[in-house]
């Protein structure tokens, strides 16, 4: 009788159900519980179409909540390391000015250079970081640009620097600028503002810090 059951359900747990149907074939209410379990743990063999169609599910909605927040987070970090960074370039020009006695930086790839940098010269004053200096002049989801300007006699009186988003509504959502006035402004589309003389000037937004 074992051995029958025991090569019908083809596993231990037949085995185990046709012990505990010969020790309880009197009926005995001890055995009987345990002995629907068994039976029941030897028809569940994985999970039912629909119970893995709800793990789908709920793992679906989860990912719909979570990754909005996440895409925001980042694009606020992002935003926070333009600033940054445009600060840092703001910092790099007036120090340039200072060193070589030709005004502001002709572009910003003027401000750094190739790492290791060195020794500086006013090609490569190595100021800034080769990430803002350097092609692609991008860093944190933004790319970043300076250029010299109101020349005279070979003189760079002003500068106009951008950051803007690689990625508009994923890397960020506002482009940044600033000029040799060190005030920082920002858009909300997150179209580049331009590096023409006074352009940074036009942009009604300010940033609160400045």
């Amino acid at each position: 009788m074992v051995l029958e059951q025991s090569s019908t359900d083809g596993s231990s747990l037949g085995t185990l159900r046709a012990l505990l149907m010969c020790v309880g074939r009197g009926y005995n209410p001890f055995w009987r519980p345990i002995f629907l379990v068994v039976k029941t743990m030897s028809k569940q063999r994985g999970f039912s179409l629909i119970e893995l169609l709800v793990v789908v599910a709920i793992i679906l909605i989860i990912a719909a909540i979570a990754i909005p927040n996440l895409l925001r987070a980042k694009i606020a970090a992002n935003e926070s390391s333009a600033v940054s960074s445009l600060r840092t370039i703001n910092t790099a020009e007036v120090t340039y000015s200072s060193s070589w006695g030709a005004g502001y930086a002709p572009t910003v790839d003027n401000l750094g250079g190739v790492a290791p940098c060195g020794p500086a010269t006013a090609v490569a004053s190595c100021i800034i970081d080769s990430a803002l200096s350097v092609a692609p002049y991008t860093k944190s989801g933004y790319a970043f640009v300076a250029v010299g300007n109101n020349a005279v006699g070979g003189i760079n009186n002003g500068f106009e620097a951008n950051a803007t988003p690689v990625a508009v509504d994923v890397t960020g959502k506002r482009a940044f600028c600033s000029d040799q006035t060190g005030v920082l402004r920002a858009n909300t589309t997150g179209v580049a503002i331009g590096t023409a003389a006074g352009t940074c000037a036009t942009v009604l937004t300010l940033l609160v810090g400045n």
